[in-house]
């Protein structure tokens, strides 16, 4: 897809403000709580970088899954957290201490981690080289000057203004909602032709990669020990993910908008399935 106004501009742009809405929730105590729950933040970490983009390569062989579609599927397991994550967690009545440390710590690992996942997919399912591999350098400074430099920013003013920033919080969220609204809709537009075709195609494969990381991350964690509210957060920690850097590495990185269906798919069908997690957690999870 040629470079236009969309993908150089107002794609990174959304981003780096829904990026800046989690900035500013964020504090150095949130980086400094993982001494505080080592093995639920080490379990959550695990489930997020490892465990989903294997899960995601093993439902894309169930299924079938292929070329383009099958590299937006692992780009988007190579994607996990976000803001949103925090937000069902607390209504959710997980822990949100908890959800936030993870996205937090999340957020900069996957800097280094999307160009190594990314690259594999490529070379997985675009063996004849339609698309040509990421240079992982480009790749994990553009993605830095996306996610964690608004991310830097946002903490910067929470600790040099906290009032405006808590003040701000809650615009910059709601403008977020609509910016990742507009993405997800650009994506699908984008695409209105075959949109039909690859829903028809990947819509499966997301919905079973979201209930399934949704299941082994709570009941992985019970089985772990864990209590009851840290599992919650670490199900949705693993089963929400970040499908507007999805959309941004396809179309903004790749320059590749069908590699960014599966993305605006598992967005659409993730906040379905938050609805049923969030009623699950008001009647079951008691605070303690």
């Amino acid at each position: 897809m040629e470079s236009n106004i969309l993908t150089a501009v107002l794609m990174p742009l959304a981003l780096g403000v829904i990026m800046l809405g989690m900035g500013l929730s964020l504090t150095i105590a949130d980086f400094k709580r993982v001494i505080i729950y080592p093995k639920a933040v080490a379990i959550g970490l695990a489930n997020q970088l490892i465990l989903l983009p294997l899960v995601a390569f093993g439902l894309i062989q169930l299924f079938g899954l292929q070329t383009e579609l099958a590299v937006g599927m692992m780009i988007l397991a190579a994607c996990p957290g976000g803001a949103t994550s925090n937000l069902i967690s607390n209504l959710a009545k997980g822990d949100t201490a908890l959800s936030i440390t993870l996205t937090a710590f999340s957020s900069l690992i996957t800097v280094f981690t999307i160009p190594l996942i990314v690259n594999f997919a490529l070379v997985r399912f675009m063996p004849d080289g339609e698309v040509a591999q990421l240079n992982v350098f480009h790749t994990v400074v553009s993605v830095l000057v996306i996610t964690i430099l608004p991310v830097s920013i946002g903490m910067l003013v929470r600790s040099k203004a906290q009032a405006f920033a808590l003040k701000m919080e809650n615009p910059v969220k709601g403008l977020s909602a609509i910016f990742l609204a507009l993405i997800i809709m650009a994506a699908v537009l984008k695409e209105k032709e075959n949109v039909l075709e690859f829903f028809k195609q990947a819509g499966p494969v997301a919905l079973a990669l979201n209930v399934t990381m949704l299941a082994i991350g709570f009941y992985g964690s019970r089985l772990l020990k864990l209590t009851e509210r840290q599992s919650a957060t670490v199900s949705i920690e693993t089963g929400i993910q970040n499908g507007t850097l999805g959309i941004a590495v396809a179309v903004t990185i790749i320059g590749n908008s069908e590699m960014s269906i599966p993305s605006a798919i598992y967005s659409l069908i993730m906040f379905a399935t938050a609805g049923v997690v969030i009623y699950i957690g008001n009647r079951t999870i008691k605070h303690n």
